[in-house]
């Protein structure tokens, strides 16, 4: 396969995923808006924290309110990680590869930014965002079931699942990191009614709510961080899926599990060692912001990796 499109379908795949664990983000807080009392409302302002553009989101759009905090994730053209951007780019990576994509991959993402696109100039979205925000995951899940079911299960099928299992890691631990750094309004709340309200709503946003209490039931702290980061069964978890990302990687490599040939397999493999010998309890003992972000920046050294091993541009060797 050649480098430009293993690139274009590697991107395409993880700004689909980066789309998807956006709404997923707007949809924790409006959930948890609607349940917590009037003392808590103001939490839009983390939201705006994490993306790392508060210079650029006040000089734009003033105070961070639900309305202003969702059209700049959602809609805001200039932002590149917004929902429309992201869709967007998913596109144009989509067109420029359409003859080695299915016909049904490119309806889908062609559809899919359009429903987007056309919601921006809806008035009451802004107000009232659950309805696409749900639609905007049902899309993604729609794309994911496409790609499993009609393209071959080759080079570039693994590309496809490996950009998005490594995007799916990165964002749930920084929904996980959200809830943990920065939205609880004060130490003082932790293990209150309100402290379980925010953690049933970061599972609910992963949708994990349902098979961590089929597991185990009561929700506490340290369960929750040990099903989204360590389990190995859950789709979302993080574990499962740097999983899902060594298995795409040494199927196109062709290198035995277990081994390494290039420095990308040499971080997945040691970066999903780390976490199937760790627990939950180290974790939090060490520091569970100071753990994920450790993560969030080595999961971005494997993606740099991953680049430099397959899309980076070689010089041609000297011809003798």
């Amino acid at each position: 396969m050649l480098s430009r499109v293993a690139d274009s379908i590697y991107w395409l795949s993880r700004y689909l995923e980066r789309a998807e664990n956006i709404a997923r983000i707007l949809d924790v807080n409006i959930q948890m808006t609607l349940d917590l009392p009037s003392s808590f409302q103001e939490q839009w302002a983390p939201l705006v924290q994490i993306t790392a553009e508060d210079e650029f989101f006040a000089e734009h759009y003033g105070k961070p309110t639900q309305e202003t905090v969702t059209c700049f994730l959602l809609f805001d053209k200039n932002y590149p990680n917004s929902i429309l951007s992201c869709l967007r780019a998913a596109r144009e990576n989509a067109r420029s590869i359409r003859d080695a994509i299915t016909s049904e991959m490119w309806e889908q993402i062609n559809d899919f930014y359009h429903l987007v696109n056309n919601a921006s100039s809806v008035p009451h979205v802004l107000g009232s965002p659950h309805h696409l925000l749900d639609e905007i995951k049902q899309e993604s899940h729609q794309f994911i079931g496409i790609v499993h079911a009609l393209y071959s299960h080759g080079e570039g099928y693994h590309f496809s699942r490996l950009g998005r299992s490594i995007e799916r890691a990165d964002k749930t631990s920084r929904i996980l990191d959200v809830k943990y750094f920065v939205i609880l309004p004060s130490i003082s709340h932790v293990g209150t009614p309100y402290d379980g309200i925010q953690w049933a709503a970061v599972l609910k946003s992963i949708g994990a709510f349902e098979m961590y209490r089929k597991k185990y039931g009561r929700i506490l702290p340290e369960r929750v961080v040990e099903f989204l980061l360590l389990d190995h069964e859950f789709p979302r978890s993080v574990r499962f899926c740097l999983g899902n990302a060594e298995q795409s990687l040494h199927a196109i490599t062709g290198t035995p599990q277990g081994a390494y040939r290039n420095k990308a397999e040499q971080f997945l493999g040691q970066l999903s060692s780390e976490l199937a010998y760790t627990s939950s309890s180290e974790i939090i003992e060490s520091g569970l912001h100071e753990f994920l972000d450790s993560l969030q920046g080595k999961l971005n050294r494997l993606d740099e990796a991953i680049c430099e091993t397959f899309f980076a541009l070689r010089p041609l060797g000297h011809i003798g």
